[in-house]
């Protein structure tokens, strides 16, 4: 009976690291995709006051802090975002990085937002760092802080 040679060994076990890496890519590929259409659900869904879409995305111990360096739970922050003297016309968020580590993503970039307040037009140009763990398959914001860049 032969002996495999250690070429042949080593052959396999490079082939066997190469799928191993394939496929990792592959799933944080489809974890990054589905990161990103989040965000913009998310961004979407503030914009036009949406209350059942934002639910549906923040755990319900998320940690939301935001420009002036108030922290709300999630109940705080769904009243926050459909304040009815705040009128979003427009939320954009771009320079947008994702990071999967198996199930947690952070994501990093620049948020631009314009509006009126009591009928006072004001404009935020921030940057995010949102943090998002996948719970059996349901991708959910866990923690999330706006700041404004020092200039």
């Amino acid at each position: 009976m032969r002996r495999p040679s250690l070429l042949v060994l080593l052959l396999l076990g490079v082939l066997m690291l190469g799928v191993s890496i394939f496929t990792f890519a592959q799933k944080n590929s489809a974890a990054t995709s589905a990161i990103l259409d989040l965000e913009k659900k998310w961004t979407d869904a503030y914009k036009q006051a949406d209350l059942n879409t934002m639910n549906s995305l923040l755990n319900e111990d998320v940690i939301v802090t935001v420009e002036d360096g108030k922290v709300y739970s999630k109940s705080g922050y769904l009243t926050h975002s459909v304040d009815k003297t705040v009128k979003v016309l427009l939320a954009e968020i771009t320079d947008v990085r994702v990071r999967v580590d198996e199930d947690t993503a952070v994501v990093t970039g620049a948020y631009h937002e314009k509006g009126t307040k009591n009928g006072k037009a004001y404009e935020y140009n921030d940057r995010f760092t949102d943090v998002w763990k996948d719970h059996g398959g349901k991708w959910q914001l866990i923690a999330s802080h706006f700041s404004v860049p020092v200039k």
